[in-house]
């Protein structure tokens, strides 16, 4: 499991002295630039951020909250590895819900325990017809496919087709990533991630 900080994309106040074009002062940037990748896995978390650049653990808390209220920091989360706790089988279920009934329906299989990520998005017919998408993980295809017959199930007569989408592969995910270096670190060239 990892710490996961992630910076917004929402515009900032551009009015506070002292702030850069992301909105944040000299303090704070050093904070991003030191959490944006995660947090450390140690006891005191905040501490170990503070001694990295040079401030107690409580004045990066008080930070990392105003800028969370700010709109600068979206969340500060802990991001399992699901694929580490034994969830390999990770399906993507797509369905072709009836317009009418997709915002209601949509927030009830967002409810259903085991999905993870329930939206909707566009058709792009002839080919496409699916306007719902929800994120099942299991520790078999068995168990995916039995969720997924859990949600047609919810669905009912407003589902017209579905499919599951297995992922073949691990993509790395970040979030929003501000160019510099780590405090205290080595290197001096923008940190390249891909």
């Amino acid at each position: 499991m990892s710490v996961s900080t992630c910076p917004s994309r929402s515009a900032l106040n551009r009015d506070e002295q002292h702030r850069d074009a992301q909105g944040l002062d000299a303090a704070d940037r050093a904070i991003v630039l030191a959490t944006q990748a995660g947090l450390p896995l140690v006891p005191d978390p905040w501490g170990a951020v503070g001694r990295e650049v040079g401030m107690s653990g409580a004045e990066v808390l008080e930070r990392m909250q105003a800028m969370q209220a700010r709109g600068v920091v979206r969340r500060v989360a802990a991001v399992p590895n699901h694929y580490r706790l034994g969830y390999v089988a990770n399906g993507m279920t797509v369905w072709d819900v009836d317009d009418a009934h997709v915002a209601r329906l949509g927030r009830e299989v967002a409810a259903i325990e085991g999905v993870s990520h329930c939206y909707r998005r566009p058709r792009h017919l002839p080919h496409w017809p699916y306007n719902l998408f929800a994120m099942l993980h299991g520790r078999s295809r068995e168990e995916v496919e039995r969720q997924a017959a859990v949600l047609c199930e919810r669905l009912g007569e407003a589902c017209r087709d579905h499919r599951i989408l297995y992922s073949s592969r691990i993509l790395k995910k970040t979030g929003l990533r501000l160019a510099g270096s780590r405090p205290g670190a080595a290197w001096t060239e923008p940190e390249r991630r891909g």
